[in-house]
């Protein structure tokens, strides 16, 4: 699958391997603001976790909590920050490929900013998220919409890797889409998102009896 990057674990370890935290030791701010749906004792999994943030948080609230990234390095940092924060999260190092995809076994799949994903990959990607949801699980996705290509405040300079409300509508339309909101905000997430950011956020629910294939 194409990811954006012709090596993207030898990148994404060069952009990790700095002493502080490229994107921030805080979770990202939209997915911080839908705390009261991850609630303590349900099983996530953090796709993408680069170095930590978001699966650190998750496991401090009491999430059951599995992420992994492409990056050893990044991995590295996330294990750190989870030892500091005395959070208990199951990390690996995989790319999406390699990751071990599991069926129906997650309250909640989080992905925040996995637009590495060229269309053709995400598609996969994407199915692979919803099959991992229990019935009744929820997915939380957050990424970029077009316009961010104007702001260059973060993400990938690739149109086809920016989210349409029409995308995002037509790749979950199987599922119960509780929140779809494209929306502006300043983020001050590290030093790589950073700035006015055209964003789009989504919540959506496996429905029961649902059977992504």
């Amino acid at each position: 699958m194409g990811k954006g990057f012709s090596n993207p674990r030898e990148t994404w370890d060069a952009r990790f391997s700095t002493d502080g935290y490229i994107f921030g030791t805080d979770p990202n701010a939209w997915l911080a603001r839908h705390a009261g749906l991850l609630l303590p004792g349900m099983r996530a999994l953090a796709v993408a976790d680069g170095e930590g943030r978001n699966s650190v948080w998750m496991a401090r609230r009491g999430l059951a909590v599995d992420a992994f990234d492409i990056s050893p390095v990044g991995v590295d940092k996330a294990r750190k920050l989870a030892a500091e924060a005395a959070a208990d999260v199951n990390y690996s190092v995989a790319s999406i490929d390699e990751f071990a995809w599991k069926t129906g076994v997650y309250d909640a799949v989080v992905a925040i900013f996995i637009q590495f994903a060229d269309p053709e990959s995400r598609a996969t990607l994407f199915r692979q998220m919803k099959s991992a949801l229990k019935p009744d699980g929820l997915l939380l996705l957050q990424g970029y919409t077009p316009k961010q290509l104007e702001y260059k405040t973060g993400g990938p300079p690739n149109l086809d890797h920016l989210y349409t409300e029409e995308l995002l509508r037509e790749a979950f339309g199987d599922m119960e889409i509780v929140e779809l909101t494209m929306y502006e905000d300043v983020l001050a997430e590290g030093s790589q998102h950073s700035g006015q950011s055209a964003l789009a956020g989504l919540v959506a629910r496996r429905p029961f009896g649902c059977n992504f294939g």
